[in-house]
């Protein structure tokens, strides 16, 4: 393990968990590695707004530090009056958000429906928190009203305009939505994601159950933030100011996993493992000769885990190798070369002692049960819609089996409100005659989340 530091970003480190010991011909090693970020030399600074933006209408000149940017965006489609309550929950949400932004923090409200509107501050801009500018954006929001449609990539494509009409390193959006996507194709919404990804994150939350979950988790997945139900509206100002105090933890943003391999080594796949399961295979970018980097987004005080799996040549026995190189790089603004944060190694040693080629390293284990798990939650709520009784039994049973065994509590009780549990250590359980839609729902958002390890 390294760890290298500057004082205006947090202190990184990098540990990796593995068994390197392979069998005569094995060739996949398979390692978790965590990644660790703590005591940021600031605990957020100052975001700069727009350059049309005046201290008399957008509050006082931000002071030095880490820049932020939070842009809100509130779904005003014409569901949110039913019922009624439902936009006052939202407005009030919001005005709670806007109360935990940090001095200092630049920030916009968006009103979403068919099109997307800037609420405040307007013209473009960002505002500049403080006293004076809260209290501005929290009168704006009581002129909210629901009416139209709803087009979320607008929303998206309007917010990435305003996080980027500032200087601010850390850009981050908050969605709220209680409907589908329904004035916009599934292409017009890829379209906006795909151009948002890498330019900010983007926590979502579905309100009420008359959403589309596969909609919502995605546009947290491609923008690197979190996704949740929130039922009850009621609950909606707790969420956000919750969301909103995550947001303002965040020190440094556009962090990079970068894996380099030696030749006839290969990457076979990268996920995020913890807090949440989050494929990141796909998302590698060339980062010189045998070398990629997968994007990890924003950063506070905290630490996430990384199952990253590598395809290795054939060696003989007591031969050894370095498999991969793993190391957390931060980009250079100016586009110099970027700056390593910290550095762990992925080893590969070939030998004929079975019980050390043949035992998983117990985070290994864990890791893969729990990403088995949100497979086969989502694998056996798609069957149970789509009717078939028997395959949604059997993924939901071996569900139950994999939330005990790994001791995901929380995972398991969600479960128990769509199954009837038979048998936890079998996975034996029967189908729920009538599930409630904010239970299944419920479920199927929150079935990434992983517990760690207990080491």
């Amino acid at each position: 393990m390294a760890n290298f530091s500057k004082s205006n970003v947090p202190r990184f480190s990098v540990e990796v968990y593995q068994n390197a010991y392979l069998p005569e011909g094995g060739r996949e090693v398979n390692a978790i590695v965590t990644v660790t970020s703590t005591g940021g030399g600031t605990s957020g600074g100052a975001a700069v707004g727009g350059a049309s933006a005046s201290p008399a209408s957008l509050g006082s000149p931000p002071g030095p530090g880490a820049s932020a940017a939070v842009v809100l965006m509130v779904d005003c489609s014409g569901s949110m009056d039913y019922p009624p309550t439902k936009m006052r929950n939202a407005r009030d949400a919001t005005a709670a958000a806007i109360d935990t932004l940090r001095d200092g923090t630049a920030f916009a409200v968006v009103a979403g429906t068919h099109v997307a509107n800037e609420v405040y501050p307007g013209g473009g801009r960002l505002a500049i928190a403080d006293d004076r500018t809260r209290a501005q954006a929290r009168e704006a929001l009581r002129r909210l009203s629901a009416g139209g449609g709803t087009a979320i990539g607008t929303w998206l494509r309007l917010a990435d305009q305003l996080l980027h009409s500032g200087d601010a390193a850390i850009r981050h959006g908050i969605l709220l939505t209680d409907g589908r996507n329904e004035h916009e194709s599934p292409e017009d919404l890829k379209a906006a994601l795909d151009a948002c990804a890498g330019r900010f994150t983007c926590d979502a939350r579905g309100v009420g159950t008359d959403w589309e979950v596969k909609e919502v988790t995605g546009i947290a997945s491609a923008l690197l933030g979190s996704a949740d139900i929130v039922a009850d509206p009621a609950h909606l100002a707790d969420d956000f100011t919750r969301m909103m105090a995550d947001a303002m933890g965040k020190e440094v943003a556009d962090v990079a996993l970068r894996l380099w391999t030696p030749v006839g080594a290969e990457i076979t796949f990268v996920k995020q493992v913890a807090p949440t399961v989050e494929d990141l295979t796909g998302r590698r970018t060339q980062a010189g000769p045998r070398a990629g980097d997968y994007p990890t987004g924003s950063w506070g005080d905290e630490s996430r885990d990384y199952h990253v799996c590598v395809r290795v040549p054939q060696a003989g026995l007591g031969q050894e190798m370095l498999a991969a190189r793993v190391s957390l790089v931060l980009p250079d603004p100016s586009g110099g070369t970027p700056q390593a944060l910290s550095q762990g190694l992925v080893r590969a040693v070939w030998t004929d002692d079975m019980a050390s080629s043949t035992s998983m390293n117990p985070q290994v284990a864990h890791y893969t049960g729990q990403a088995e798990l949100a497979q086969v939650i989502q694998q056996g709520l798609d069957a149970r819609k789509s009717g078939d009784i028997d395959g949604a039994t059997a993924k939901l049973g071996r569900a139950v089996q994999l939330a005990a065994a790994s001791g995901n509590e929380d995972t398991a009780k969600l479960l128990a409100k769509v199954v009837d549990v038979v048998d936890v250590a079998t996975g034996t359980v029967r189908l729920k005659a009538k599930v409630a839609d904010a239970d299944e729902m419920t479920l199927e958002t929150r079935s990434t989340k992983t517990v760690r390890v207990k080491k």
